[in-house]
């Protein structure tokens, strides 16, 4: 069986699509909080016929900081796919991504070993790959280093990436992708989902910094040709096309029909915004709308390389273009 966490975000429940069409035996755990009908929705993008999929999936209500109800999950599963995390650049939030990122993924480990789980695939993020030295573009060879991703979420999934290879050294074979900015359809209110719903309400402001971003189809592809072969103990960077900001709100609000941003906000401002912003925090306790870290990634022009992923498995990315397109019209879809 396949063992599924953080099946109720953007990745977990477009992979739950996938193995539930393949007739596979599917165990997916959530919180008690968790909106299952979420991943009704994205099912619901797919095919109209996404109720008898989903009943495929057993839910077991666990957290990954639960040991005792992780265990329960554990029973007779083969195959783990990790995509639970914790997303924050808020300062405040690092001692919580510590306790989800490392030691949730440290139980994970912990019970893949003692259940002799067979393969673990776990989804990183760009953020935890280092620095290019030298070179332009960031490939699974630079090595990572906390002066240069010194804020929290980095060093959090990191920290997760070293638990998984030490999973490696007690014979469970390990896969690690580590995505760009994901794009896909479902979550319209929290991580790359809310860039169209702020498109589409009117964003008035980019900034020209670069980065890598593909679609949540080819993540989910990737993982799962990659848990179905014969390799093992590898990392793989998924980037479809690095694009400025500016280009991916153009096309977002081109596929939308209406004006795209048009304010170029600068360095110079977005520092003095994310001051306020921490300011403003400090006192009523409210998340900020900006942090010294996406002030400071918004205006970065990093640029990945994925020809591991390319040549070893012949991997074709889908285009941004056609991403941002599909992804739109579901978008829109849930206007009317």
């Amino acid at each position: 069986m396949i063992l599924v966490t953080g099946g109720t975000g953007l990745v977990g429940s477009h992979l739950l699509y996938h193995l539930t069409l393949e007739n596979e035996t599917v165990v997916a755990i959530y919180r008690k909080n968790s909106n299952l009908s979420a991943v009704k929705k994205v099912f619901g993008y797919y095919t109209s016929n996404f109720e008898s999929l989903y009943k495929k999936i057993r839910w077991v209500e666990a957290d990954i900081s639960d040991v005792f109800a992780l265990n329960i999950a554990f029973e007779n599963i083969s195959f783990v796919y990790h995509c639970a995390a914790m997303i924050s650049f808020n300062p405040k939030d690092y001692k919580a991504m510590r306790r989800i990122n490392i030691d949730g993924t440290s139980n994970i480990v912990n019970l893949c070993i003692d259940k002799s789980i067979k393969r673990l695939c776990f989804v990183s993020s760009i953020a935890a790959v280092g620095m290019a030295n030298g070179s332009k573009f960031i490939d699974e060879s630079c090595e990572w280093n906390i002066e240069n991703s010194n804020y929290g979420y980095a060093i959090t999934k990191y920290g997760a990436e070293m638990e998984v290879w030490r999973g490696s050294q007690e014979n469970i074979e390990v896969l690690i992708v580590n995505p760009g900015i994901i794009l896909g359809s479902g979550f319209w209110k929290a991580g790359p989902g809310a860039i169209f719903d702020k498109v589409y309400n009117g964003l008035k402001f980019y900034t020209e910094g670069i980065t890598g971003y593909v679609s949540v189809q080819d993540v989910v592809k990737s993982m799962l040709f990659l848990m179905k072969s014969s390799i093992k103990n590898e990392q793989y960077i998924l980037v479809s096309e690095n694009l400025s900001y500016q280009e991916v709100f153009k096309t977002i609000a081109n596929n939308f029909k209406i004006q795209a941003p048009k304010i170029k906000i600068s360095p110079l401002i977005t520092s003095i915004v994310w001051r306020f912003e921490n300011l403003k925090t400090f006192i009523t306790g409210k998340q900020p709308l900006l942090t010294k870290q996406t002030a400071k990634s918004i205006h970065s022009k990093r640029y990945f390389s994925s020809e591991k992923i390319k040549k070893e498995l012949d991997f074709k990315f889908e285009s941004v273009e056609n991403s941002i397109s599909t992804t739109c019209k579901n978008y829109l879809s849930e206007q009317k």
